[in-house]
């Protein structure tokens, strides 16, 4: 449905960003668009506006969104380069990003400040889910807010309101657990089996009919299957997010082992130069650990 009356400003047009915008565009609001490397905006310049500042984006926007890489960079756009002290009273702030429930708080308060809302929103369901329109949308802050810009996110996928703000980003680390530890839980399943002499296209297929199937067996089964490892998440994403979910189990006083076990097999395979490849790629931690490779002929590399 055409909505002419709120204007958005979208901060941050990557892999996830692009495609959310091209939905914001077609579900007809009005959109003006800003990313660190300008170039990324050019396939929207004939139907957004292309802001040259975060504080231009955001200065006439009904709402405000913010799609970037971690923490750091929201804090540096949206408070050192003037993102949140642009806000317009009556706005509403949505941080999409995955970021620690600590600095969701902290920009709340900021934006309070300007007389302005503030919702944590991070999303699952990687590129596919966002061009798609398909996102799972985990919101976090007051109920006014959230229902304030819930037409909004509609047109980028389904929204469930967590509670209070941080709680968006609280929720975004248990999705993020339950899918590293799952992808390293496929990856070695797969590697197992194969190993043994068992097809693992067709382990897969049989286990998706069963109580072990799941979305990453689905997909990320099949991507090591077909050695596709171009980032959909990239390594280096998944590898922040489990230490975020570590910094805050340690201020919650938990302990986490699956969680720093699949920690540690990231940070193996970004420290083997893989950190671009897509975070199904943790196979080939897994694959350099044992000295083989999954499907393969080649059992133990001599020597190492």
């Amino acid at each position: 449905m055409k909505n002419n009356k709120t204007h958005i400003a979208f901060l941050g047009v990557g892999l996830m960003g692009a495609p959310m915008v091209r939905n914001l565009l077609d579900a007809g609001y009005s959109t003006a668009i800003w990313n660190r490397t300008a170039s990324k905006c050019e396939p929207f310049q004939h139907e957004a506006i292309i802001a040259e500042t975060p504080e231009d984006a955001v200065r006439d926007a009904d709402v405000v969104i913010t799609m970037l890489e971690n923490g750091d960079v929201v804090d540096h756009v949206m408070v050192e380069q003037g993102g949140i002290g642009a806000l317009k009273a009556g706005a509403v702030y949505v941080d999409m990003s995955s970021v620690q429930p600590s600095l969701a708080r902290r920009h709340a308060e900021l934006a309070l400040k300007q007389s302005a809302g503030y919702v944590d929103a991070p999303v699952s369901g990687g590129t596919v889910g966002a061009v798609g329109a398909a996102l799972s949308i985990m919101a976090g802050g007051s109920e006014e807010n959230v229902d304030r810009v819930r037409p909004v996110f509609e047109a980028l996928g389904k929204c469930t309101h967590i509670g209070p703000v941080g709680s968006g980003q609280l929720a975004k680390l248990a999705n993020q657990a339950i899918v590293g530890i799952t992808i390293g839980a496929v990856s070695e399943a797969m590697l197992l089996a194969a190993e043994g002499g068992a097809d693992p296209a067709a382990v897969r297929e049989a286990l998706m009919g069963g109580f072990a199937g799941s979305r990453i067996l689905e997909l990320h089964g099949q991507r090591m299957i077909d050695r596709d490892f171009a980032p959909g998440a990239p390594a280096r994403i998944q590898l922040k997010d489990l230490r975020m979910i570590l910094d805050e189990a340690r201020a919650e006083g938990l302990t986490l082992p699956l969680a720093q076990q699949v920690h540690n097999g990231y940070l193996s395979l970004i420290a083997n130069g893989h950190s671009e490849v897509d975070h199904s790629g943790l196979l080939l931690e897994l694959e350099h650990q044992n000295g083989v490779r999954m499907g393969s002929s080649i059992t133990k590399k001599k020597g190492g």
